[in-house]
């Protein structure tokens, strides 16, 4: 071949993954006795499907590498390269007490954490290929591959508990370098940026859109990024604990201005919502808490605000189950094409005119046992010594779109997809291989 030819092959490939191949997918299960939020990607070479936690507050993802790994791709990091400086890592591993692959003993070192446990160790840093199928926004296609994926390979076992059953680690998400979407944006020069779409189904996933703003076409052929409204993300100035490397938090903040139940506003202190220089107060998203957390001052407001407007709808409480507080016998709730009938819970933004919207799909949880069938409203009593003032949890989060645009340092939201006659289950997994 002629180095005219191979010029043009080249320029060709790169092209082809410039143009054709910067958006991908990952599907996200919710594993209901623990809800739990999974995602499913593939590393090594050759490509392995892997299971971790989907985690929106962590900086970096980590793999259980206590059994032995296999790949003809992954590298060491060095302690003394400009990477291992990038990272924040502050130690160098010495392979009598961290042996594994890609240690040497001059191995940079991170401290991986399980969200749910708050457990961590020190952990070697390597790099290794990532694989997630392309998309169109309709299908996913073949596999692609991001070279030289950062993460931290854990020699624990112990870190793994209090994770679901073949859960292998933790996918980090958050605002940092080093997040999933962060090196598949950097790598490909695609937007940095993600859209979550959490199933509420126990049979067919959600799934994550990366280094896309669309379209996003679920069932019935309906492009959900045309229903965002959007709000900034805030800046928190002090991390939290579970936030090793990060200062300023690298957890997604949004400014709520008020809160209203069946459009009355809430009576509570709403310098609450204000994030102060401490870093206490304000309003985060998180995956990895099951139902919304509230300061129990908002707490009590809100319950008493929704226990007062549901008697309208001849709703009378019944005992509650825990963890939950309010609770309704299932026979008296009426179900709608936006789940359990409910007055409205709005969180307010910067105006009244940009609101998340919960409808009883979002607001309700219903809990069947032996002699007992309830719906319950799914927010949490956080006590009054929380960090964060309100912290949106997975099961409100849940058949939302939810994009989180750092190039334009924004949260864009749909509020409940089920208002326009689809659901986060609905994308068509079917592979397109001529994607890629």
């Amino acid at each position: 071949m002629s180095l005219k030819s191979i010029t043009l092959f080249l320029c060709l490939v790169y092209s082809f993954f410039e143009t054709s191949f910067s958006a991908y997918l990952a599907p996200i299960a919710v594993d209901f006795a623990t809800r739990q939020y999974t995602i499913s990607i593939y590393i090594k070479t050759p490509p392995q499907p892997t299971n971790l936690l989907f985690d929106l507050g962590a900086s970096f993802s980590w793999v259980d590498c206590t059994h032995n790994y296999s790949s003809s791709t992954y590298k060491s990091i060095p302690c003394s390269s400009s990477l291992c400086n990038s990272l924040g890592s502050h130690a160098c591993s010495n392979c009598f007490r961290l042996p594994g692959p890609g240690c040497s003993n001059d191995s940079c070192i991170l401290f991986p954490v399980n969200s749910v446990t708050r457990r961590s160790t020190m952990a070697n840093a390597l790099t290794d290929w990532l694989s997630l199928p392309h998309t169109d926004g309709r299908n996913p296609g073949q596999l692609g591959a991001i070279p030289e994926f950062v993460f931290s390979c854990s020699k624990k076992k112990s870190l793994l508990k209090g994770l679901v059953k073949g859960v292998v680690g933790v996918a980090g998400l958050d605002r940092s370098n080093f997040s999933l979407s962060a090196q598949i944006s950097n790598t490909l020069s695609s937007p940095n940026l993600f859209a979550l779409c959490l199933s509420g189904s126990p049979s067919a996933p959600g799934l994550v859109f990366l280094g896309t703003r669309g379209p996003y076409y679920f069932y019935p052929q309906i492009d959900l990024s045309k229903y965002l409204i959007y709000t900034p993300l805030l800046s928190n100035p002090l991390r939290s604990s579970l936030e090793i490397y990060r200062y300023p938090s690298a957890e997604y903040f949004i400014g709520l201005t008020s809160i209203k139940v069946n459009g009355k506003v809430v009576q509570f202190d709403l310098t609450l919502l204000n994030i102060d220089a401490n870093g206490f107060g304000g309003t985060k998203l998180s995956t990895v808490t099951p139902y919304t957390m509230l300061h129990s001052t908002i707490f009590k407001a809100l319950t008493n605000a929704f226990v007062n407007e549901s008697s309208a709808l001849n709703l009378t409480m019944t005992e509650p189950v825990k963890p939950f507080s309010v609770c309704y016998n299932a026979d008296d709730v009426r179900d709608t094409s936006l789940g359990p009938a409910a007055v409205t819970i709005d969180l307010v933004m910067q105006s009244d005119d940009v609101f998340w919207r919960i409808f009883g799909s979002n607001s309700m949880v219903r809990i069947v046992r032996e002699g007992i069938d309830v719906w319950c409203l799914g927010f949490l009593d956080g006590g009054a010594n929380m960090r964060t003032a309100l912290v949106i949890g997975g099961h409100q989060m849940e058949d939302n779109l939810l994009q989180f645009d750092l190039d334009n340092n924004r949260l864009g939201f749909s509020s409940s997809v089920l208002a326009h006659g689809t659901m986060c289950a609905n994308f068509n997994f079917t592979t397109n291989s001529n994607l890629g």
